[in-house]
């Protein structure tokens, strides 16, 4: 078996890394977060300098759930697939991309690893390949606590064909977003109403929290109440409302048509975007 060389990318310039250093001290006592030598194979014996022109694998188009975010709420796992693509004059033999939260490799309190010991990587011609894997996260072991909800860091790493066995591997190659689910309800009254009355709508703004494993409401946030008439398929924004302490929603319209209210929340970094579904107002 050919002896393979590391040479790390981080932070956008090209650097060697201890990347065989026990994980407890790594990662300074927390979550164990796999290294380059550990993916690849590579002891410590056999990582030396390489040399300035040492040809690197390219990565490119580095792909985590489709581009959409993970989103958590209470309780259950999925499995999501990660993928990117590699190229080198050799071609490409592994791949590996995980997600991890933290501020560097000392301090992870995060990490999603592959499933796989190995990328199913398919050959796109002699020198490029594309590489997917799948992570597996599971909200009650995973998702522990609320503030691991936001930016997560992407690890995205390549393994050539050639003699040297060269490695590309960054830590900070991208970002991807871990979110809490949100729910939103939303009633309007009374119903039916005489055109002109006053028409109260309400409703709920809430999210996972991970830490108790319920549902909690989200304080003061802008969420938009939105109107469609009985014949549209299009809603329109009315007013703006905050949510109070306890993620609730209240105001009042005047009735003009039969039609249907909804409130509308943009989402957070660390919550998505939710719709309530439409509740439907008889005007008489």
């Amino acid at each position: 078996m050919r002896i393979r060389t590391i040479v790390a990318a981080v932070s956008g310039g090209l650097v060697l890394s201890a990347l065989a250093v026990p994980a407890a001290q790594a990662d300074g006592g927390g979550l164990h977060k796999p290294t380059a030598a550990e993916r690849f194979g590579v002891s410590r014996a056999a990582m030396s300098a390489a040399a300035d022109d040492e040809e690197l694998p390219v990565v490119s188009d580095v792909k985590i759930n489709g581009g959409k975010s993970i989103v958590f709420g209470t309780t259950g796992a999925k499995t999501y697939t990660v993928s990117l693509t590699a190229s080198h004059s050799a071609g490409i033999e592994d791949a590996y991309v995980d997600l991890w939260h933290g501020k560097d490799r000392a301090h992870v309190d995060g990490v999603f690893p592959p499933n796989e010991q190995t990328a199913t990587c398919t050959a796109v011609s002699d020198t490029t390949s594309t590489c997917k894997l799948t992570v597996k996260v599971d909200v009650t072991r995973d998702l522990y606590m609320n503030s691991l909800a936001g930016t997560w860091h992407v690890t995205a790493a390549a393994f050539a064909k050639d003699e040297a066995g060269s490695v590309y591997w960054n830590d900070f190659y991208s970002t991807h977003r871990v979110q809490r689910l949100s729910k939103l309800t939303a009633n309007a009254s009374p119903e039916p109403v005489k055109k002109g009355k006053t028409i109260t709508v309400t409703g709920k703004l809430t999210r996972a929290n991970w830490e108790t494993r319920k549902y909690a409401g989200y304080s003061t946030q802008p969420v938009k109440l939105q109107f469609r008439k009985k014949d549209s398929d299009t809603y329109t924004t009315v007013k703006t409302v905050k949510t109070n302490t306890k993620g609730d929603l209240k105001t009042t319209v005047k009735a003009t048509v039969d039609g249907f209210f909804r409130w509308s929340f943009a989402g957070t970094s660390t919550t998505p975007a939710v719709n309530a579904p439409g509740d439907f107002i008889d005007v008489r």
